[in-house]
């Protein structure tokens, strides 16, 4: 039979439900390109859209007409002109028109008279983050006022964002359900207040960081429906606070109360007493130890299945505690608690065979024997965090091995007992997503072959200072062909052999090479040729890379977000047309950079002053810079790092 025949049977509805159960994206754009008439639909179909190039972003909008979702927070140049450019358009203006969901985050270039614009083109917007916009202030956020049908905002480092900005929203947006303020460090008391009083709909809020007391929470008391509260680092927040909380918000679910410094383990207990069916509870970094009242308590929290009490001193009995009566636990958070033993753990999982998530980094007193312990009672283990826990040897990982099949996460990092064989045992978990090796140097290319061979589903590796090599990479290469995040830092076995490797592994986006002192232009060049979808690259200390590999990547690399070149043997010429021509680049680090004059520094940052958001530089050049282009990168909202 006829392809063309074939599509004759294939309604255009069939069509579309086929091209929803496309979940993977490479699947999506395979599926595009096999005809037009699956491209038309496609562009029928496609509800979401992430730009990556703002050049292409009117196209984009005319040709995907029924999207819902934008989310232009990787594109850059994103500005008061880019938007009335695409408001003038009246196809673009109709893809606005429809719009529910839009992520401008980090938009830095936007100011108040566009985003109101913007806002006023998208009637029926619902969800808006406008997150790291460090320059928005209560100009812009009256622009977002303008969006009177909102449920969803994250305003999230919006430092200039004060208690009239928020007050603007909160009188003109009085169905916000979900808002996170996190780092928005003018809003106080006041904002908070006048903010429950007219949004009564709140489920979901986040004032993380913020310099309000304990008369915010006596505020946040009269929300009816709130569910999740996170107030990490509120250090003008006590126990007194808290309590207004106990007989306050009856569906409130999950509470984050991490680095809070003025709170003791005692505050908990009114969180607990007014709400049994609390889910999640976060108190990380936040006082010394459990206390014995708090630990009776647990015991009425049925539904509980989650509580991170990383750096707590603890003890058996607490742990004995937990296993008896939070059985329902899925996730437990101990990272550098005091006082976790093999005996603690192994009473643990004892009863809380539920667990999925578990971390336990720099408990330096685990052993191989706590860990034959998760292995043989948590069976549907996911997540397992053990950095630094050095008395691990390969038995342990051997258990793993053995019974915890649907691992998807495992963190060894300075766990110096792993070794091959380890490796070998660990290889069984073919579901492993996430693995970090770093530090560990008793691993070798022997070692990663089993890994390559047997976890092909791996999306991240992280390699730093092992003894890695060329060989190593060829398994890599050719077994982990999902692999988007790579970290090779000080791997010193490393050459350009090895380098070349890795531009077969397609999905790669995220490549630290921090310290590769073998690899040379001719590597990376092979590389940058190769791997297209290369988003992060860090090159510092690569001191053996000249200007033909820069140039390279100058030509090869156009999605290149971020970049690291400190300490590179970069030349003037070179530098300015990386900066140039890669129109994506939003972060480089450019610290000591011995070949680049200051004219060399100015002529590159000229080059990129319209779209770069974040750069590093050496502390002497804030004196040699002219003020000029110090002026036109402030003004563009460019943060500048001075190293």
């Amino acid at each position: 039979m006829s392809s063309e025949s074939i599509l004759s049977v294939l309604t255009e509805d069939l069509l579309v439900r086929i091209n929803d159960k496309l979940n993977d994206e490479l699947d999506r754009k395979t599926w595009r390109l096999v005809c037009k008439e699956f491209l038309r639909v496609e562009s029928l179909a496609r509800k979401t859209l992430r730009v990556l190039r703002v050049e292409y972003l009117s196209v984009l909008l005319r040709k995907y007409s029924n999207i819902d979702t934008l989310d232009l927070s990787v594109c850059p140049c994103i500005d008061d002109g880019m938007v009335s450019l695409l408001l003038s358009g009246e196809s673009e203006g109709w893809a606005l028109w429809k719009l529910k969901s839009l992520n401008l985050g980090r938009a830095t270039g936007l100011k108040f008279s566009a985003m109101e614009m913007l806002i006023r083109a998208c009637p029926f917007l619902e969800r808006l983050d406008v997150s790291y916009c460090c320059g928005f202030g209560d100009r812009e956020a009256a622009a977002i006022s303008c969006a009177g049908g909102l449920r969803e905002l994250k305003m999230d480092k919006c430092l200039g964002v004060s208690d009239v900005g928020l007050a603007k929203i909160a009188v003109r947006c009085g169905r916000l359900e979900r808002l996170s303020l996190k780092w928005c460090m003018e809003i106080s008391d006041l904002g908070i207040d006048l903010l429950c009083k007219k949004c009564p709909e709140l489920k979901h809020l986040d004032v993380s960081y913020l310099k309000v007391t304990s008369e915010s929470l006596r505020s946040i008391a009269s929300l009816p429906k709130l569910e999740v509260l996170a107030m990490v680092a509120c250090p003008l927040v006590d126990d007194f606070g808290l309590q207004f909380l106990e007989n306050a918000c009856p569906l409130l679910q999950e509470i984050d109360v991490s680095r809070c410094d003025c709170l003791s383990s005692s505050s908990l207990i009114s969180v607990i007493r007014g709400h049994s069916g609390l889910r999640q509870i976060s108190a990380a970094y936040c006082f010394s130890e459990l206390s014995p009242a708090v630990l009776h308590y647990l015991k009425d929290l049925k539904n509980m299945s989650t509580i991170i009490i990383n750096g707590a001193c603890v003890s058996d009995t607490v742990f004995m505690t937990m296993s008896r009566y939070c059985r329902s636990l899925a996730e437990i958070g101990l990272s550098k608690c005091i006082g976790v033993t093999n005996m603690g753990i192994i009473q643990l999982v004892s009863g809380c065979i539920n667990l999925k998530i578990l971390s336990l980094i720099c408990c330096h007193s685990i052993t191989d024997a706590a860990i034959s312990a998760i292995a043989d009672s948590c069976r549907n283990l996911v997540c397992l965090k053990l950095e630094s826990c050095n008395m691990i040897t390969e038995k342990g990982v051997e258990q793993l091995g053995s019974h915890c099949s649907l691992l998807e996460e495992l963190d060894v990092t300075d766990c110096s007992g792993i070794n091959d064989r380890g490796l070998e045992c660990l290889s069984r978990c073919s579901r492993l997503v996430c693995l970090k090796l770093g530090l560990c140097a008793n691993i070798s290319d022997k070692g990663l072959f089993y890994i390559a061979s047997d976890c092909s589903k791996l999306h991240e590796l992280d390699l730093y200072r092992t003894g890695i090599g060329d060989d190593g990479l060829a398994a890599l290469s050719s077994g982990c062909k999902k692999l988007k995040k790579l970290n090779l830092s000080y791997c010193n076995n490393i050459t350009d052999r090895g380098i070349k490797l890795l531009g077969y592994l397609e999905e790669l986006s995220d490549v630290e090479l921090r310290g590769l002192g073998k690899i040379t232009s001719v590597g990376l060049t092979a590389f940058a040729a190769k791997c297209k979808t290369l988003a992060d690259l860090d090159l510092k200390h690569c001191w053996n890379i000249d200007d033909k590999g820069f140039w390279a990547l100058a030509y090869y690399s156009q999605n290149l977000r971020q970049i690291n070149l400190s300490y590179c043997n970069i030349s003037d010429m070179a530098l300015c047309m990386m900066m140039g021509n890669l129109t994506r680049l939003q972060d480089a680090k450019l610290v000591l950079l011995k070949n680049v004059t200051v004219a060399g520094f100015e002529l590159a940052l000229r080059a990129c002053c319209v779209r770069i958001k974040k750069v590093k530089l050496n502390a002497s050049l804030r004196f040699m810079l002219t003020e000029e282009i110090l002026g036109i990168l402030h003004a563009r909202g460019c943060i500048i790092r001075w190293d």
